[in-house]
């Protein structure tokens, strides 16, 4: 089990202790929706071509990828929901301790979320991140690669019910998200390993990324 994994399971059992037991239940069944429709098998995988992109980083830079794919042989894009989500906070740390871990001198990792700068901003400080978080406004881009979903009825109650308000992160009422996904792209902005997966709990396994991006 990687580190990133333990840190999960022992959240895991944090939050079934700490939360109420209808919410745990309303957040598995969102879980269980959110497979239902199939999300993983719409999703852009490997041998597409990546739409391009110019999205805003914390500081109010433009980054474009067709510049990124000139700059560097590879891009890693981790699409990630928010800082209100302990997961994503998790697997951010992972992604700084896995670039300070690894030989990356012609790879350039960026997180994507739908919150705006300000609150990106805010999470670099807190958890000292060293690579971009670029603003996807209204999931525009995770739309195109088919991993934008509308957050059910029932966990936007149970989300407004511990105090996360989707609308003040991300300046919007729609309550769509991306789901967890990491997406590996080629100078020639071909994809050439993806993972997605609608259980927001589960995150990719960085050793075996590693692994991927020095073949």
């Amino acid at each position: 089990m990687s580190n990133l994994a333990k840190q999960i399971e022992i959240l895991n059992k944090e939050l079934s202790k700490q939360l109420p037991e209808e919410i745990n239940e309303l957040f598995a069944q969102s879980i269980k929706d959110l497979k239902d429709q199939k999300i993983e098998e719409k999703a852009m995988t490997v041998g597409m071509s990546l739409p391009p992109f110019s999205l805003m980083n914390s500081e109010n830079q433009q980054l474009n990828s067709q510049q990124l794919l000139e700059q560097y042989d590879k891009v890693v894009l981790f699409f990630f929901r928010g800082s209100w989500c302990p997961y994503c906070n998790l697997e951010l740390r992972a992604i700084q301790n896995f670039i300070t871990q690894n030989q990356l001198d012609r790879i350039r990792i960026l997180a994507i979320s739908p919150q705006s700068t300000t609150y990106s901003k805010q999470l670099i400080a807190e958890n000292n991140l060293a690579f971009d978080l670029l603003y996807d406004q209204n999931n525009e881009l995770s739309k195109e690669l088919g991993i934008a979903f509308t957050l059910q009825d029932y966990a936007q109650v149970a989300y407004s019910g511990l105090g996360i308000d989707l609308s003040l992160f991300n300046g919007n009422d729609t309550y769509e998200l991306p789901i967890p996904a990491v997406f590996v792209i080629d100078k020639n902005a071909i994809i050439t390993y993806s993972y997605v997966d609608s259980n927001y709990v589960n995150r990719i396994d960085l050793e075996n990324l590693a692994t991927i991006l020095k073949a």
